[in-house]
Formats: structure tokens, sequence, C-alpha cells
């Protein structure tokens, strides 16, 4: 039976309260998000919680308690001067994130970090140093802040707009330094289980990046057909401007450039 939408969205809040307990890594909420919203049939939403629990399961918190965001009152500090420091591997992320880079360099992975809520927070500071950000792709990330005479840039491939996926918020201050988050396709990869539905995600992912990309060609080939009638209808005014009309219409402006894919 096919599945429906809030079908995926329950799936998708089951994940979110196993990641929560624990069960369940940035990445591997990331990836099994992207499933549910990729299902096709319960069969398929099935095989993504089949190592979790249905439901009554134990939670770190108890219901209605605040996160760690909620209190802001206390921050785990990365910090290199004139040196560096990295943070990857297994660890949990329970409170607000600080990195500090003078001179130096901090890498965060988040990747196969364990998080206690749906969002994560981190300030970041580069002085004349550093600080790389690695995220599952698939995730929000909300990049704030200031840079001067330094840069502060987000590369990754983030989820459709209006999926509940993990989100990643970043105040980064750059200071003749940088500040970068980056895609798991764009750093060294992890190692990952196998999982019996992670085959046909791999195609529709395919499939959905392909469908876009078609629907992008479609839409410039839509833009260049109408600009080609516009500047057609503009050399036909010429010519009757030139036969003796009185006004010289104006040329038309360049057609819009859709987004790349």
């Amino acid at each position: 039976m096919r599945a429906s939408d809030a079908e995926r969205e329950a799936v998708v809040e089951q994940l979110r309260e196993a990641s929560v307990d624990g069960r369940l890594t940035l990445s591997e909420l990331t990836e099994r998000t992207e499933a549910a919203y990729l299902a096709a049939t319960h069969a398929e939403l099935a095989q993504i919680t089949a190592d979790l629990p249905q439901g009554g399961a134990p939670r770190p918190y108890p219901a209605g308690a605040p996160t760690s965001r909620a209190s802001g009152k206390s921050r785990r500090w990365y910090v290199a001067v004139m040196g560096d420091t990295k943070r990857r591997g297994k660890w949990r992320v329970d409170q607000e994130i600080g990195a500090v880079a003078v001179m130096g360099d901090v890498t965060i992975d988040l990747r196969e970090a364990e998080v206690r809520s749906n969002e994560i927070e981190i300030v970041a500071t580069a002085v004349m140093g550093d600080v790389k950000i690695i995220v599952p792709d698939g995730v929000d990330v909300d990049l704030s802040g200031v840079a001067v005479m330094g840069d502060k840039k987000v590369d990754v491939l983030e989820a459709p707009s209006g999926q509940n996926v993990p989100v990643i918020r970043i105040r980064a201050y750059a200071l003749m330094g940088d500040v970068k988050v980056v895609g798991d396709s764009r750093a060294e990869p992890i190692r990952r289980a196998w999982f019996a539905w992670s085959d046909w995600l791999l195609e529709r992912r395919t499939e959905a990046r392909q469908d876009l990309r078609e629907q992008l060609r479609a839409v410039r080939h839509d833009l260049h057909r109408a600009h080609h009638d516009i500047l057609r209808e503009h050399r036909e005014e010429i010519r009757q401007f030139r036969r003796g009309s009185r006004h010289m219409p104006p040329y038309p402006p360049d057609p819009p450039v859709p987004p790349r894919g």
C-alpha cells in the first residue's frame, strides 16, 4: 500500500525521537529522514524504522523538559591558538558549541555526533584562522554573522524546503579568517552501515535529482524561447520605426537566469 504524507511525517518524528534517545547519529538521522520523504510504500517506511523502538521508548528528558538550547546557559568550547583542534567521530551534542580559532584551525565534524534536539547552535570565531564545520548533506544550515577581510560560506546540499530536517544554526565572526560549513560530499567520507533500504534510497535520490535537472532544463528552454519571441517582436518594431514610426522602442531586458541544479 502506498504511503501518505502524514505517515511519512510520523516516521520522521519517530526518527527524531530516536535521535534524542541517542539511537541515531546526525548522519543516520539525516539519511533516514531523506529516505522517509522518498519512501513510496508502507513497506519501505517500515524498513527505515525496523531497528528502532515502535513507540513508548524511554526518553532522556521528561516530556516538556527544556532542552539545552532553551536554557542557553552552557557552551562547550573548542579553541585553537596558533595550533589545531579537531572534534570528530562519536560524541554527544547536548549543549551549544563554541569554536575559536586564533591563527589556528578548528574542525568540528558533526556527522557521527549524537544530537539531543532538532537544532544545533554553534558560535564560530575566526581571527586570522579557520573554523571548518562538517555536516551531513540534507540538513538545513542557517549561517549568520559578520566577516571582515575574511569569509563565511556554506557548501552543503540542503534538503528541499518544507521538510522537517535537523537545523544547524551558526553565528560566524571572521576577522581576516574563514568560517566554512561543508557537506558530507565535500569532506573525507566516513564509514556508514548498509541497510536493506540503502539501494532503493540511492535510486530514488538519483531519480529526484534527475527530475530536478529536467525541470530546470525545461525552465531555461521556456525562458530562451520567450526571449527569442521578444527579440523578434523588437526587430519588427524597429523595422516599422524605420518605415516612419515616430518612437524608437526600448531594447528588451535580458531574460532571468534560473538557478543551477
